[in-house]
């Protein structure tokens, strides 16, 4: 494990002993992040000490001392905090859950839960998340400070019983949202941003390690392996965008579509079904193809019906609809286009999909304009090239 990695595994451990100790959300993270620092400088020349978690809460603590000092107006509680012994080091397991469902606060929206996460569990630096998402630094610098504001003064524990459930789902959503951002870009000249989708993962496989029988958990960490095995085959040398279909498996991640397929068909036989047990089953039956001529299009529309009783959504919608045209013929599916909830009207997969199935179906005129109609309406350039070469190929 490099320090890098290593740091990012501790930054939650460090930051949840911090928090519980002094409270103040904010200053306890901006102290965090100077220790991951100093590490991060320190430690490739000098060695990486022998309790490396204790080092940094050592280190995060003095720094939260220094600035208590530094306040005048809380001199008497500076003397009160800088006379108790630093803190031991609290369990891991609880902070680190109770760190993510703090930074998936309700008051937060969802890009500052984003942003939040990523800086306070995940351990990457400010400049790292704007990188990531092609947005200015200030940008997040900015959500991040708003986010921290608005947690302040709030509780460092686990929600009660009776929010866990919702706060787990915003948990896992913010968890989908940051891999789905890192294997399909919403804009920008690359297709996939892997620093985002591998610390998805990572961090998913941290918040499974804390809820083991956690159904939704664990299919949301199969969907991730079991997606994320194709992004081998998914672009070309230079970056353009290969489709499913077209895509050479031999390339994809076996170890990965073993460790998820047994994973969704062990959590499957155990647990209450969910969304993303559905969505990771589904995944499973494309990556078990070995031709995509032999994917199971009718198991997978049996799992898109289930999927859209459970958590309807216009793109469930959508993918049902792709699912019915591939069993029931091109025509169907068209059919039901039609009447696809207006949210999609302006979204370039809706154009995408129809121009598709406008294909399968023989009208290439009307197959072309779709392609071109699509290639408008994304921001992404890999997904822009690739909708107007389809549709100059026609």
């Amino acid at each position: 494990m490099t320090v890098e990695e290593l740091l990012r595994e501790l930054a939650p451990q460090v930051l949840g002993p911090l928090v519980r100790r002094y409270g103040d959300f904010d200053a306890c993270e901006d102290a965090v992040q100077e220790a991951l620092l100093a590490a991060a400088q320190q430690w490739p020349a000098d060695g990486v000490p022998d309790s490396p978690r204790s080092w940094l809460i050592t280190v995060a603590s003095r720094r939260r001392i220094e600035v208590l000092r530094s306040e005048s107006a809380r001199a008497r509680r500076e003397q009160t905090v800088a006379a108790e012994p630093l803190p031991e080091p609290a369990p891991s397991t609880d902070d680190s859950l109770t760190l993510l469902m703090l930074c998936c606060h309700p008051a937060l929206t969802p890009q500052s839960q984003v942003a939040l996460t990523l800086r306070a569990v995940g351990g990457l630096a400010t400049s790292e998340i704007a990188r990531a998402f092609l947005v200015p630094e200030a940008t997040i610098g900015q959500r991040i400070s708003r986010a921290k504001a608005k947690l302040r003064g709030a509780r460092f524990a686990l929600p009660p019983v009776d929010e866990q459930p919702s706060r787990l789902a915003a948990v896992l959503h913010v968890l989908y949202l940051i891999f789905n951002e890192g294997y399909t870009a919403s804009s920008g000249p690359s297709l996939h941003r892997v620093e985002l989708s591998a610390e998805a993962i990572r961090l998913t496989r941290q918040l499974r390690s804390r809820l083991p029988g956690d159904g939704e958990v664990a299919g949301l960490l199969a969907l991730m392996l079991l997606t994320d095995a194709r992004r081998p085959a998914r672009t070309t040398a230079d970056g353009a965008l290969i489709p499913l279909p077209e895509q050479d498996r031999s390339s994809w991640d076996a170890d990965a579509i073993t460790e998820g397929t047994e994973l969704i068909t062990s959590t499957l036989r155990t647990a209450p079904v969910g969304p993303y047990q559905l969505q990771a089953a589904i995944a499973a039956v494309h990556d078990q193809a070995a031709r995509a001529e032999d994917t199971d299009w009718r198991q997978i529309l049996m799992l898109y019906e289930l999927l859209e009783t459970t958590a309807p959504g216009p793109m469930v919608t959508l993918n049902r609809i792709v699912a019915v045209a591939m069993v029931h013929g091109p025509g169907r599916g068209l059919a039901l286009l039609d009447d696809v909830n207006p949210a999609l009207k302006d979204h370039h997969r809706l154009a995408a999909v129809r121009a598709h199935l406008l294909e399968l179906s023989g009208d290439l005129p009307a197959a072309r304009s779709a392609f071109q109609e699509a290639a408008r309406r994304t921001e992404s350039l890999p997904e822009q090239r690739y909708l107007q070469a389809r549709a100059e190929a026609l």
